[in-house]
């Protein structure tokens, strides 16, 4: 069995996958003053009430955009599985054509991604990734990583009006039944969330502009299934893109990564 893990900003994705097939997956919150045996402690409790032989477990990997929490999380997996895991970098065998200016700047969450979705769709893609940014990743249709975009966060963006303002109340990530708010939750509901799928729908129409061809778009990340409903551009939600692309690279030898 392999434990696959992404360490971000916001939450901590953990899955085991059995003859690659994700088995169990779970979430927890980042927080960058746990220990190592701190989080020891948590993800052996959680293998044991998702009734997952710790014994079984013969390889991992992860991904990391959190620097402090990667050491962290080296030592207590080497101590957890008896190994040194994987730990994603650009060089890893992610099956792309990098076409960033520098490609040890690409987040390893994004590569990821990327590596995942063109192995399963092998056409051009947007991926959209809703979670602490959100980002968009482009790749044409032979396989080129190109780049894309960052903008702030859904809930980073929402959770900034509640604190920057003096009056403005922090309010659910749910989608108002009209557009035409009638109190100032609803009004903060409709200025966030059909704010935020305009913002996802008029980047990737200008990329798709950019490459002159339209492309199949893809959302992930824990807040995809929240703007989907009102986007008029994303066309699937792949919600364990991240782990099916770390079990992919851990397929192709582990030695190739570096």
């Amino acid at each position: 069995m392999l434990l696959a893990i992404d360490i971000g900003n916001t939450q901590i994705v953990c899955g085991v996958f059995q003859k690659n097939a994700l088995i169990a997956d779970w979430r927890l919150s980042t927080n960058h003053t746990k220990t190592s045996d701190e989080y020891d402690m948590i993800l052996r409790s959680l293998l044991e009430i998702h009734k997952v032989d710790l014994g079984k477990i013969d390889g991992c990997i992860m991904t990391s955009v959190v620097p402090p929490l990667t050491h962290a999380f080296e030592a207590l997996l080497h101590s957890l599985v008896g190994q040194a895991p994987i730990i994603v970098t650009s060089s890893c065998p992610h099956g792309l054509i990098l076409r960033y200016d520098n490609p040890e700047e690409i987040g390893t969450d994004r590569l990821v991604n990327a590596a995942a979705a063109f192995s399963h769709y092998q056409q051009g893609l947007i991926i959209v990734d809703f979670g602490t940014a959100t980002t968009f990743c482009t790749i044409t249709q032979q396989g080129e990583y190109l780049g894309g975009a960052i903008a702030p966060g859904l809930k980073a963006a929402a959770d900034s009006l509640h604190l920057k303002t003096a009056k403005l109340p922090k309010v659910d990530l749910a989608i108002p039944d009209s557009v035409i708010g009638r109190d100032t939750a609803t009004s903060m509901q409709s200025g966030i969330m059909f704010g935020y799928a305009g913002l996802v729908d008029a980047i990737v129409k200008r990329i798709q502009k950019d490459i002159g061809q339209s492309t199949y778009v893809l959302a992930t990340g824990g807040l995809a299934s929240t703007i989907i409903p009102i986007s008029q551009t994303i066309q699937e939600v792949r919600s364990h893109l991240t782990l099916e692309g770390l079990a992919l690279i851990y397929s192709r030898m582990k030695p190739a990564c570096g």
